[in-house]
């Protein structure tokens, strides 16, 4: 196994450096980059400084070095630095964010800083990348981890007593609950319990912002921790409410095709108890492919699920600063968060292979893959 696990760990280096080049040549070849960005803003500032004097005496100006065209826009043979911007000022923006250098040495910078996890400053909030992901970390962890127990801790034993009492009222009713909760938008569900449960119109019962109050650091360690789970709880209910119909269907699926299997029909004659059935046969065969949805199931909620709820509930994670650095063209905190997203990635898809033999010991990854 240790051999397994060495080749899995060496594996993930060309896997690392195979999503960092397709990512690094599809946005640094994009058009609208962070120099673009901040032009347009130091325009708009400036355009909007000189319409509100202008407009104090009644004739609106052109900004001072932007030359109008024929209709009233730029004129077509206008470059970026003509357009009421200093040349030297756009080159010195260059120089700042690195632009000055050349594609394939920004690239190669760029992969011996993360070798060393150094992810530079982030281009608009004057911070270390590195910083700004450890501070956002606690609160993605939180709702990633918390929201994939309590899923699995509820799905599986629901999943077991579905499959045991297959087309009875208990299946049946508890089926169209589910359906119903993955049909809701887990967004539009967040709205729903704000509006019930957090001042909105009736119940004022949880907060509606934060991962913890703002005296939290003043109070005792069991009440910090009621505290940490009393804003957490409107969040995770959110998030768990669309994920439990996938897992518990998986899960009373996967019993139902192990069920009605030989080996359990001889186990019954011999006259084995139910739970003796279900837990010491049928559980570690069908728990297999329930298990192995571990790690995406936990990605998915860590880094795209809690997106939307990050910014209803005010949780400023890991999802929201990806988000806004996508928008705001800030490439270092792009690229560290598509680094550290990955790397979890392809770490849990080893974790989940290793509790496969937990599960299971018949499984042998060594002997397959020799």
């Amino acid at each position: 196994m240790l051999a397994y696990i060495v080749r899995r760990l060496l594996l993930i280096i060309p896997t690392l450096l195979a999503i960092l080049t397709i990512n690094f040549a599809i946005i640094q070849t994009a058009p609208g980059g962070p120099i673009d960005r901040l032009i347009a803003e130091l325009k708009g500032e400036a355009a909007g400084a000189l319409s509100r004097v202008s407009g104090q005496a009644g004739d609106v100006a052109p900004v001072a070095g932007q030359g109008a065209g024929p209709n009233g826009g730029e004129r077509s043979g206008d470059t970026r630095g003509s357009r009421g911007l200093d040349p030297e000022f756009i080159a010195e923006l260059e120089r700042e964010f690195g632009f000055d250098q050349p594609l394939h040495v920004r690239y190669f910078d760029m992969l011996g800083s993360y070798l060393t996890f150094d992810f530079g400053e982030s281009y608009f909030q004057d911070r270390s990348v590195i910083q700004l992901v450890i501070d956002k970390m606690p609160v993605s962890i939180s709702l990633g981890l918390w929201t994939t127990i309590l899923t699995y801790l509820v799905s599986i034993p629901l999943g077991i007593r579905k499959a045991v009492s297959d087309g009875e009222p208990f299946d049946v009713w508890t089926s169209g609950v589910l359906i119903v909760g993955y049909a809701i938008p887990n967004f539009l569900f967040a709205v729903l319990l704000i509006v019930l449960f957090a001042g909105g119109s009736y119940l004022d019962w949880f907060p509606l912002r934060g991962l913890v109050s703002d005296n939290w650091h003043e109070l005792s360690w069991p009440m910090r921790i009621l505290d940490y789970f009393w804003h957490l709880a409107l969040p995770l209910f959110a998030m768990m409410v669309g994920m439990f119909t996938a897992l518990t269907m998986l899960t009373k699926n996967s019993f139902l095709e192990e069920i009605n299997k030989q080996y359990v029909i001889t186990a019954r004659a011999k006259g084995l108890a139910q739970n003796r059935v279900l837990y010491g046969h049928v559980f570690r065969n069908a728990m297999l492919i329930v298990i192995a949805g571990f790690p995406s199931a936990f990605i998915r909620v860590l880094f795209t699920g809690a997106l939307l709820i990050e910014v209803i509930f005010s949780l400023d994670g890991l999802g929201l600063l990806g988000f806004e650095a996508a928008l705001n063209r800030d490439y270092p905190v792009m690229f560290a968060t598509l680094y550290i997203f990955t790397l979890i990635g392809l770490l849990l898809n080893l974790v989940s292979d290793i509790t496969y033999t937990f599960v299971d010991p018949r499984i042998d990854f060594e002997r397959r893959e020799g």
